[in-house]
């Protein structure tokens, strides 16, 4: 195995074009997770939104994204990979196109929400393909799609802050142009021998949550998603920074999660049963965000705490999704939809009550608010820990059909 792997390594970078063009378009899709979060402060003040409204904006995205979730492999297992990317990439051009031409936040809401439909069926077909299509094994399309995956939430920010600099409608209008070329080279790059379909039952994704260890993962992940997008989501606005100053913040809190996603987490796997990463990593991402909730008014020191947040999170996508891949005997596309879903809604929930808690409080409380998320999260799979035993019995299998697993659950 390890003469396999090592043997495969040096062409993770020598991949045909189509999968390029697939990988192209992931990093864009990727982006669009942090592209509005420099100009929240932006569409607030030119919209006249009040900080719940602004981050609606996370809200419709991340909610339509985790109930698309539940539909996207019963569409891909009958319309094919490549129509399910295209449709996807052409919601995301047309819906980032109306959020850029609106005059209101309610229509941008709404817009937002047609985006998140367009990335589901967009980013749980795309990792699929890429193995499908890629030289060297699944190893390597798992390299370059979690490489994908690093460079978009990390440029995603910053792109959004150079672009949000001119007008908040600047990130969106980047959206469209580099999603419809992504479109065309998806449309002319990717090809090969005809796809041999299986058709998905539509209650499949249901049905899994009904499997213990899948469950307890799931409610782990709905409680951890509220500390990471209140970090994300609801920081740029105590930060106080103009767009490019969010924008340099949140790229380095990118970097630091891509860093520890794709070398650190793999290492500490190998050394530790994944239940107990997992049960240290969330306590001391829970003291990060107390630390952050306690030294808000410090600008230096709360991009230290997201900054040191970006790794904990790394650690925590990565180990979870092995988790999911080693939780059941299902279909990997069908547990990942499944867990995905429930997980996006505490994305969805995170941000409008974290801006809430500011208003009726102070910006001190929605740090404490997802620090105590975290801590329940800890305690979902700390009390879990008997249906979650098998998960540490051995590593992942790294097979191709092991792989579709690694969705979109990794950026959020």
């Amino acid at each position: 195995m390890t003469q396999t792997t090592a043997a495969s390594t040096p062409s993770v970078w020598r991949q045909p074009a189509q999968v390029w063009a697939v990988a192209f378009a992931c990093v864009v899709a990727f982006m669009g997770i942090g592209l509005v979060d420099p100009i929240l402060p932006a569409i607030a003040e030119s919209l006249e939104a009040s900080p719940v409204e602004t981050e609606l904006l996370f809200t419709s995205y991340l909610l339509v994204t985790g109930l698309a979730m539940l539909v996207t492999s019963w569409v891909s297992s009958r319309i094919g990979a490549k129509a399910t990317l295209l449709v996807g990439l052409a919601l995301i051009v047309v819906f980032a196109l109306l959020c850029a031409l609106s005059g209101s936040v309610d229509a941008v809401i709404g817009f937002r929400a047609g985006w998140g439909l367009g990335n589901a069926l967009f980013i749980s077909t795309a990792l699929a393909t890429i193995v499908g299509a890629a030289s060297g094994g699944s190893g390597a399309a798992i390299v370059l799609y979690e490489a994908a995956l690093g460079l978009g939430i990390a440029v995603g920010p910053l792109l959004g802050g150079i672009l949000g600099e001119q007008s908040w409608r600047g990130p969106f209008f980047g959206v469209v142009v580099l999603m419809a070329i992504a479109f065309i080279a998806v449309s002319l790059l990717l090809r090969g021998p005809s796809e041999k379909r299986t058709p998905v039952p539509f209650s499949a994704p249901f049905t899994a949550l009904r499997r213990p260890a899948l469950a307890i993962l799931a409610v782990a992940a709905l409680f951890y998603n509220i500390g990471f997008f209140v970090l994300l989501a609801f920081s740029p606005f105590p930060l106080g920074f103009g767009a490019m100053g969010i924008g340099f913040t949140f790229f380095g809190w990118g970097v630091a999660l891509a860093v520890t996603s794709v070398w650190v987490a793999p290492v500490l796997m190998r050394r530790m049963p994944r239940t107990r990463i997992i049960l240290v990593v969330l306590p001391l991402l829970a003291i990060d965000l107390v630390v952050a909730g306690l030294v808000v008014d410090s600008a230096a020191a709360l991009v230290a705490c997201i900054i040191v947040g970006g790794l904990l999170l790394g650690i925590m996508n990565t180990v979870l999704t092995e988790a999911v891949m080693e939780a059941t005997d299902l279909p990997r596309s069908v547990a990942s939809s499944a867990y995905s879903a429930v997980r996006f809604l505490g994305g969805a929930m995170a941000p409008p009550i974290a801006a809430l808690l500011w208003h009726l409080f102070s910006a001190t409380v929605p740090y404490l608010f997802a620090a105590v998320a975290v801590l329940l999260a800890a305690l979902t799979v700390f009390l879990g820990r008997r249906a979650l035993a098998h998960i540490d019995d051995e590593p992942a299998d790294p097979a191709a059909e092991d792989a579709q697993a690694i969705v979109v659950g990794d950026a959020a």
